[in-house]
This record gives structure tokens, C-alpha cells and sequence, in this order.
């Protein structure tokens, strides 16, 4: 690990000594309760607070510095999160005292409970730096677990002093025990926070203290210390991504992925992952681990070699996307076919966008309008739009289902240029349903990209006429007469549901026009008739 620069590395060890002093003098204070030893921490105030903001001035230097590497940004980064954390305890710990002052009658402060526990938060303030400058994962961890001695601390008084003041007299001394003890407890925070830091300097990205665990878990044998994380994603249900590889391994490649979160939403991504290997083997990569703990679980997963098709998009050959597409139209036909159902799929797209509407219009008030007219001429407004389309939908569903991939984004399909072969990630909603569902997604997520020039703007079109032709082709030989119409609807719903991840108010609006444009054709379509529907698909992915 690189020597913090000066500035840095001298304020944290007389933060980390002027904080043992303050600690100290809170120890004695329980030991034995006394205003002058209170006023001892208190009127200390503003030398923890500077030396924090010294912390900060010199890391901001050394991030402001020509070219700073990775490394040292991180370690710049989580050096000034321990300073505000360090000096965030010597706040607590004042507070903590403000509190007991107002405490009347000390016997009911319970002060006897708290030195014991002070006495081990000052044990493991003193380690801070010594786990800092070797990277020491476990001395890091040990920080963090103190969190626990503080919770069991603060149960165990809050029990105690909610019993005693359902039958005693004096409720605001009991309350104000009760904020002194909230104060020490919150220390714990920061000390995780703290443990993170050391632990994500360690590492090379930011690691909560219970994904460390997760990690450690997946690798089994291997020391997380030793491997390198390098963001890769992180997804909207909060889920992170990253890339794993050995710091001493050669290139820039991953070994493996890994992927933590909520407990259900790793899970279905594991089932998901199994399905596909079971339907369609090697599209999808292998699990190579799976752990749980508690509410969250975590999968390291092979890492595929390639780009994603939004990559490619962006920033590859005319020649490389027309080899992507091809992949992608072979591999999308081969599994509809092989997966084919004959059991019935609807896909309530309306449905799920009547669920998202919410969200569209607290990210775009702008979209809440109400039926307007001109002349005689009425408009609905998009809500009334949808409940109709849903009301047609329900008549219309897929004659057949095929396993779809649930989230079909650009950023989800992977381009392998080398062996010409695509491959899925982010598996957790793959189920049997409607193909319009993915194709519908897919064509969508090009449009939204927020890349304007006309080259980009070009290939987006081309692409998803291309996908269409592509569904357009295999409905036509599987007898699927309602495919545009339900397409219509499904690209409706994304365009005006994908609006809520846009901010871009003029790419928003088009994106709304189009899902109008969509409800409204549809709705226009006799009943009986919806097989005649002719989508301009050209014009609507065209700016």
C-alpha cells in the first residue's frame, strides 16, 4: 500500500491520539461522574474537528494532483471517511455527555455499565492506523465487530430504563440516561463505517461491511486482500457488480464476477441462471458460488469475455454490429423454437405500465395531464389511454410461450467477437412468457440511449428494425397473427415506462409522443381487425 501523503498520514495519527484523550477522559467520567471531567471532553470541541478538516483539505490536494492513480484515489478517499468518522465519535461521545449532565440522580445514568465497552473502543481506535498502512483485513474487521459490543450495550440499557420508567417519578432523567446511552451506541456506526473504509482501501472499492463477508464467503479459500474489485455495474434494485481478479495475475481480464444484494433478488437470479443452462446450455454464465447470510446472499459467477451489445452499438464497426446482429437473430430464433410452448402467455403490458405510471410522472410531473380537447375533437389523457389498451390487451394474448430472458436491455446481452457467439446476464426475471416481452425491451433500450449524434442515431434505427424483422420473421412462420399488435402495446409501455430513468426532458418527451403515437394507433385498429395493425417502425426510432 502507497504512504499516505503527509498531510494526510500526520492529521489521522493526531486525530486518532487527541480522540483516545477525549475517550479517555469519558471513561473516567463513568468511572466516576463529574462536571470537570465532563467539561474536560466538551470544551474540546474544535480540535477533532479540525484535525478532520485538515485530513480533508490534504486529501482533496492529493486528488486534485496531476493524475492521481486508482490506488490513490481510493486510499485518499476512505482516509478522509475515517477522519469524518473519527471525528463523528468525538461528537457522540460529547453528546453522550451533554445528556448525563442533565441526569439528576446518576444511579439511574447506570455509569458502571459503560467503561468496560469505552475501554474496548479505545483499543481498536488504536489499531486504525496500524490496520491503514498494512492493509490487515482481519485487525480491520475486528473494528467493525466492535459495533456489536455497543449494540448488546445499548439493548441492555434501553430495557432497563423503558421498565423503569413505566413506574417511577423521574421519566426526564430516565429519558436523558436513555439519550447518553444512544449517543455511545451510535459510535458502533461509525466504527463499521471506519472497518469499510480500511477494508475498501484494502481491496480497491468501496465494500460494505457485510458484502466483505459475502465476498470472503464466495471465494472459500481465497483471501479477499488479494484479489482486486473493479466496479462493473450496479443495478436499480440495488444489487452490485464487479469484476474479481488476482492483483499479482496477468492483463487486464477478470477471473470471475461477483454479484451481491437482497437475499430474493440474488436467488432468482441463481434460479434464473439455472433454468437457462437447463433450456439452452452456455448461453448464460456458470455459478461458480452461492452464499447466503441473513437478508442478503451473494454469486460469483464466470466472467464472459466480449462486450455488451450497447458497446458495440456505441462504439464498434458497422462491420462488428452487423456480426453481433447476426449472432443475436440466430440465437434468439434458436431458442424461441427450442423453447416453444403450446401453453398461452400474457403479457399485461398495460398492466405493468398502469404499476410505472406513478413512477413516470414523480420523475416528469409534466406527463400527469388531464383529457383535453380541441374544438370538438376530445383527448384522452395517457392514463385513460392505457386503461383502454389493457381492456383490448386482455383479448389478445400469445398463443404460445417461450423462455424469455425478463430484462432484455442492451447492457444484458454480451457480444463474443471471438467465438461470434452472444451470451445473457442479469438472469433473475427469465420465465416462460410472450417473445414480444424481450423484443419489445430490446428495441426500446436502444432508442434511449442518450447519444445524439446521427451516426449513433442511425444505428439505433437499424437495430431495432432489425430485431423487428427479426421477431417479424419467426411470427409469420409460427402463425402468430396478433405479434405487431401486441408489439405495438409492448413498445408503448417501454418507451413511456423507460421515461423514469431519463432526466433529459426533451428525450423524455419524444420517448412519451411515441408511447401515445402507439396506444393511440392501437386503440384506432378495429376489434376484429388487429392483425392488419403496420407498425412505422423506421419513423418511430427515428429522431
Amino acid at each position: 500500500m502507497a504512504k499516505l501523503p503527509r498531510g494526510v498520514g500526520e492529521n489521522l495519527h493526531f486525530l486518532c491520539a487527541e480522540l483516545d484523550g477525549q475517550l479517555s477522559n469519558l471513561e473516567a467520567y463513568f468511572e466516576a461522574p463529574d462536571t470537570i471531567t465532563a467539561q474536560k471532553v466538551i470544551q474540546r470541541a474544535g480540535y477533532s474537528y479540525n484535525l478532520w478538516s485538515r485530513v480533508q483539505s490534504a486529501a482533496q490536494r492529493g486528488l486534485s494532483s496531476r493524475k492521481p492513480t486508482r490506488e490513490t484515489q481510493v486510499q485518499l478517499h476512505n482516509a478522509a471517511l475515517v477522519a469524518r468518522n473519527l471525528d463523528l465519535i468525538a461528537r457522540m461521545a460529547r453528546r453522550s455527555l451533554e445528556h448525563a449532565e442533565e441526569v439528576d440522580r446518576k444511579p439511574l445514568l447506570r455509569p458502571e455499565a459503560y467503561p468496560k465497552v469505552i475501554r474496548r473502543v479505545r483499543k481498536r481506535i488504536k489499531t486504525i492506523l496500524p490496520a491503514m498502512e498494512a492493509r490487515d483485513n482481519d485487525m480491520a474487521v475486528k473494528i467493525g465487530h466492535t459495533k456489536a459490543d455497543l449494540d448488546t450495550l445499548y439493548d441492555r440499557l434501553f430495557r432497563a430504563c423503558t421498565h423503569d420508567m413505566r413506574g417511577s417519578k423521574h421519566t426526564e432523567d430516565l429519558a436523558n440516561s436513555l439519550l447518553a446511552a444512544n449517543e455511545i451506541h451510535r459510535i458502533g456506526d461509525a466504527l463499521q463505517a471506519i472497518s469499510e473504509a480500511i477494508l475498501s482501501a484494502s481491496i480497491g472499492q468501496s465494500v460494505h461491511f457485510d458484502r466483505y463477508f459475502s465476498l470472503r464467503n464466495v471465494l472459500a479459500t481465497a483471501d479477499p486482500g488479494d484479489l482486486e474489485l473493479k466496479p462493473l455495474a450496479e443495478t436499480r434494485s440495488g444489487s452490485t457488480i464487479s469484476g474479481l481478479r488476482s492483483k499479482d495475475g496477468p492483463g487486464d481480464g477478470f477471473d470471475a464476477v461477483f454479484k451481491d444484494g437482497e437475499a430474493g433478488k440474488v436467488r432468482e437470479e441463481r434460479a434464473g441462471v439455472k433454468r437457462w443452462d437447463s433450456v439452452y446450455p452456455g448461453l448464460a454464465p456458470r455459478i461458480l458460488s452461492y452464499q447466503k447470510k441473513g437478508d442478503s446472499a451473494a454469486l460469483l459467477i464466470e466472467y464472459l469475455h466480449g462486450q455488451t451489445f450497447e458497446q458495440v452499438l456505441l462504439g464498434e464497426s458497422d462491420a462488428m454490429l452487423a456480426q453481433a446482429e447476426t449472432a443475436l437473430a440466430k440465437t434468439l430464433r434458436n431458442v424461441w423454437k427450442r423453447t416453444r410452448t403450446e401453453e398461452p402467455a400474457d403479457m399485461a403490458s398495460m398492466k405493468q405500465l398502469l404499476t410505472r405510471l406513478p413512477d413516470v410522472c414523480r420523475v416528469h410531473p409534466e406527463f400527469d395531464i388531464a383529457p383535453a380537447s380541441i374544438g370538438r375533437l376530445q383527448l384522452d389523457s395517457f392514463e385513460a389511454l392505457v386503461h383502454r389498451a389493457a381492456a383490448r390487451e386482455r383479448t389478445l394474448i400469445a398463443p404460445f410461450s417461450v423462455h424469455i430472458h425478463g430484462d432484455f436491455n442492451l447492457d444484458n446481452v454480451i457480444f463474443d467477437a471471438g467465438e461470434g457467439k452472444i451470451h445473457f446476464i442479469d438472469l433473475h426475471r427469465s420465465r416462460f412468457m410472450d417473445y414480444v416481452q424481450d423484443v419489445s425491451v430490446f428495441m426500446v433500450s436502444t432508442y434511449r440511449l442518450q447519444v445524439h449524434d446521427a451516426d449513433t442515431r442511425r444505428r439505433v434505427v437499424q437495430v431495432a428494425s432489425d430485431v423487428h424483422a427479426i421477431a417479424a420473421k419467426f411470427a409469420r412462420a409460427q402463425k402468430d397473427k396478433s405479434f405487431e399488435y401486441r408489439l405495438a402495446l409492448g413498445l408503448a409501455r417501454s418507451f413511456a415506462s423507460s421515461t423514469r430513468f431519463v432526466f433529459d426532458k426533451s428525450h423524455a418527451r419524444r420517448m412519451m409522443v411515441r408511447a401515445r403515437f402507439l396506444l393511440e394507433a392501437a386503440l384506432a385498429c378495429p376489434p376484429g381487425k388487429e392483425n392488419r395493425l403496420k407498425l412505422p417502425i423506421r419513423e418511430l426510432f427515428r429522431d
